[in-house]
């Protein structure tokens, strides 16, 4: 698969397909008529305007994962989650899944949606139907290749293997990642419409709202699903099976109605690669938090996880959009050398330039703090967590959220351009691998806080409560 994503990658240009009908094409002299305003736009947006944009959807996003986390503190406890562990190896893998699959969406409309391939109601029928179709292939080839490596981060370390469990990870991370990515894909191309219609710049609205509900969601259809087929398990072992084959039996009508778009064809072929090593990546992360939420003095951890994480992703996905779109703005994947430097940005380049993407990465940045504050007293006045807010653990706690941020922030402004100076269109590949980063990274600088504040003997009041 990654061979052939490579070859697709290199070989045949996905922003031709994008822009089959805008710039490249015959009508082009119509098209840059359409597209003339369009650049100036994100140049002219100051560091207020970013800000106002993107606060109430971040802080829509960010109590989505509040809630979030509080199933998860909740489900911990259930049976399913007791005995078959490896569920808490899907945690990240699935919700970092809407960030690889949701968010690209997001950002491949809203790049769409600002140069005008979205303006009649047929290029918009046509965008709809091919991306959703896309989604849905990609939701299920993920979610069965994460339930697997649940099942083999789960087995090395332990040395058990029951074909059982197996059955029941595959069944509940293919209907969970499939229903979600459904549900979540027509919440995402309403948003887009909606954007657009009110004058709003997409790129930063879509990419939140995305993720607003699409931790709940997921994470709620995954412990009501595997909790429902694990009750199965006794009396109707048929059942698991036979919900994994349903789904994968849809495959082939997705990808005939997917290989009818010329906008997802190409990345039908050639968009495997991010997904799947993204859920590599984050597979590791949801073993970190299978090892830790299972040690009794880190119970609390549960809670925190998908908002430090959900936060971290959701404002490196706002960031990777707005750059994706400003090159698009410019010409296509591989043709603006000047625009895409091919070595590594400075972090002053990156943080305090004079241009629009460093006004932005600034914007985001001074969010963490103020939205994590709001997020965990949200938390503590709903008393999750296990755990008592000291000065402390909230010391501890934004300095691994700003750390996290810090250096996701970094590697967007680097990862995008070189991305578009490689001829990849980064809205298919760069959203993927930041999101999964921020689970790996977010995760493991959490459970080193949580270590660490252990250690020091902050933690040992409220724990197994």
């Amino acid at each position: 698969v990654v061979l052939e994503s490579r070859a697709n990658a290199k070989g045949v240009r996905e922003e031709d397909a994008l822009l089959e009908n805008g710039s490249q094409s015959n009508e082009s002299d119509d098209t840059s008529t359409d597209r003339g305003p369009e650049p100036a736009s994100p140049l002219k947006e100051t560091s207020f305007s970013i800000g106002l944009q993107v606060l109430f959807p971040f802080l829509l996003a960010g109590f989505g994962t509040v809630a979030a986390g509080m199933v998860l503190d909740i489900v911990q406890h259930w049976d399913v989650f007791k005995y078959v562990t490896e569920v808490f190896i899907l945690v990240p893998a699935l919700l970092g899944l809407k960030g690889n699959l949701e968010m690209t969406l997001a950002s491949r409309l809203s790049t769409a949606a600002n140069i005008g391939q979205m303006d009649t109601p047929k290029e918009l029928w046509k965008m709809i139907t091919g991306n959703m179709a896309l989604i849905q292939v990609q939701a299920t080839v993920v979610g069965f290749l994460a339930s697997i490596a649940a099942v083999v981060f789960g087995w090395i370390p332990d040395g058990h293997f029951s074909i059982d469990h197996a059955v029941l990870l595959c069944a509940s991370s293919v209907a969970t990642a499939f229903i979600a990515s459904l549900v979540l894909g027509m919440i995402m191309i309403g948003v887009i419409i909606g954007s657009r219609k009110m004058g709003i710049n997409p790129d930063n609205v879509a990419t939140p709202i995305a993720a607003s509900l699409g931790d709940l969601i997921t994470l709620a259809l995954l412990s009501g699903i595997s909790w429902g087929l694990y009750k199965e398990l006794e009396s109707k072992a048929y059942v698991n099976p036979l919900v994994c084959a349903f789904f994968i039996s849809l495959l082939p009508i997705w990808i005939v109605i997917a290989k009818r778009s010329s906008a997802t064809r190409e990345v039908l072929y050639s968009g495997w690669e991010p997904v799947i090593i993204a859920m590599a990546i984050s597979s590791v992360g949801g073993l970190i938090l299978d090892r830790t939420v299972s040690d009794p003095n880190f119970a609390g951890m549960a809670v925190f996880t998908p908002v430090i994480n959900g936060v971290g992703g959701n404002l490196v996905a706002v960031q990777a959009s707005r750059i994706s779109t400003y090159l698009h703005m410019s010409g296509v994947p591989g043709d603006s050398p000047e625009t895409a430097p091919r070595k590594c940005p400075s972090p002053c380049s990156t943080f305090f330039s004079s241009d629009v993407n460093s006004r932005s990465a600034r914007v985001l940045f001074l969010l963490v703090v103020p939205g994590h504050l709001v997020f965990l007293y949200t938390i503590s006045s709903m008393q999750g967590g296990h755990t008592t807010l000291t000065l402390i653990f909230i010391v501890f706690y934004m300095t691994a959220a700003l750390l996290q941020v810090l250096i996701l922030l970094y590697i967007a402004d680097w990862m995008v351009h070189w991305m578009w100076g490689r001829d990849l269109d980064p809205d298919n590949f760069s959203i993927p691998y930041l999101t999964a980063l921020g689970d790996l990274i977010g995760t493991g600088l959490l459970a080193l806080s949580f270590h660490v504040l252990w250690l020091i003997g902050d933690r040992d009041s409220d724990v197994g409560d």
